[in-house]
């Protein structure tokens, strides 16, 4: 059988990112072109302002993405791109670039579910996790439990009711004074701070069927104004600390206690949030303590990126199953 190679694009916030895969797990190419530094002045992302950028770049990206892989573009087999959820115009840039570009070389396209495509992550590495597994999707537009019982079976088990995790971090961040985005720079600071400082919430412990991140971010937040209306310093590494060790707790309480429900012994992580360095340690104490196997994606790979967009494809492309040109964005997708 002759070797599959899937171009894929990813575009559904402010990262601009195309990747080249061969025969779903070799990584030919993976380019990513960060918005943080554009978007950092602002505190967060503008959504019109990431629209515009992915214009100005998709394709060099993606130039750059088929030149690293050695490949023409007449060498492809599908093109993918992610298609929600995500930013309306941000999503629309990569998607319409996705869809010219496979009507130009006549080639299938296939649209794919971001989410599916962090959980896909995870089947990127020699040792996958094999289905049935709990994936813990951890970001900053998303906070899921999901139950895997195949490479394109998902079930939602739990899902936050306000706020991502990963927002309640670059708005806790931002709430500091540290910048953006939040969750990498709130990860660096805590290592000199003390977690039990302040005992901030835990929202919903004892379910794990849903989280709420709103809370604890509003609880950082009066913590912080509140010291400085009493004229006191604000510890920044206490408070990151802290706040820290409230979101990790409660992420590895219900990834753990969904596992046991479910009877399943094996773990994995996806997104973002993923890659802090706390989370991977607690949850891998966490499943040691219980004789569970935890699989995690390098850092690189959870955060937003094409290759495991163009991972999920891959299943998509080997079944035959592809999407015609009318294929629109969609900003609210969900997964279930």
């Amino acid at each position: 059988m002759p070797p599959a190679y899937i171009l894929a694009i990813e575009t559904s916030c402010d990262e601009t990112a195309a990747a080249v895969l061969k025969d779903g797990g070799v990584i030919l190419s993976d380019i990513i072109y960060s918005q943080a530094d554009i978007h950092k002045k602002y505190g967060g992302v503008v959504p019109e302002v990431a629209s515009r950028k992915h214009l100005d770049v998709i394709s060099q990206v993606v130039s750059e993405a088929m030149g690293e892989a050695g490949l023409k573009l007449a060498e492809l087999d599908a093109v993918a791109a992610t298609y929600g959820p995500g930013l309306a115009g941000a999503l629309l840039a990569g998607l319409s670039y996705a869809k010219g570009l496979a009507y130009a070389i006549k080639k299938p396209l296939i649209g794919v579910n971001h989410i599916e495509g962090h959980i896909c992550a995870n089947f990127l590495s020699e040792s996958a996790p094999p289905p049935p597994f709990v994936c813990l999707v951890a970001s900053g537009g998303h906070t899921h439990l999901v139950a895997v019982n195949g490479h394109t079976d998902y079930r939602v088990i739990g899902k936050t009711r306000d706020d991502a995790c990963g927002e309640a971090f670059d708005k806790t961040a931002r709430a500091l004074g540290l910048g953006y985005p939040g969750g990498p720079i709130i990860d660096a600071i805590s290592k000199t701070g003390d977690p039990a400082s302040i005992n901030f919430p835990r929202a919903m412990t004892g379910d794990f069927t849903n989280f709420s991140f709103s809370g604890l971010k509003s609880a950082a937040v009066n913590h912080i104004n509140k010291t400085v209306s009493a004229g006191a310093a604000v510890n920044a590494a206490d408070v990151a600390a802290s706040f820290q060790r409230a979101v990790v707790d409660v992420l590895v309480e219900k990834t753990v206690s969904a596992c046991k429900f479910y009877k399943m012994d094996v773990i994995a992580l996806s997104g973002g949030v993923a890659s802090n360095s706390a989370l991977r340690a607690a949850m891998s104490a966490a499943c040691g303590a219980n004789g569970f196997r935890l699989y995690m994606p390098p850092p690189a790979l959870c955060t937003d990126n094409a290759a495991m967009i163009a991972r999920r494809a891959f299943f998509d492309c080997a079944a035959g199953r592809f999407d015609d040109l009318s294929l629109n964005a969609d900003p609210g997708l969900r997964l279930d």
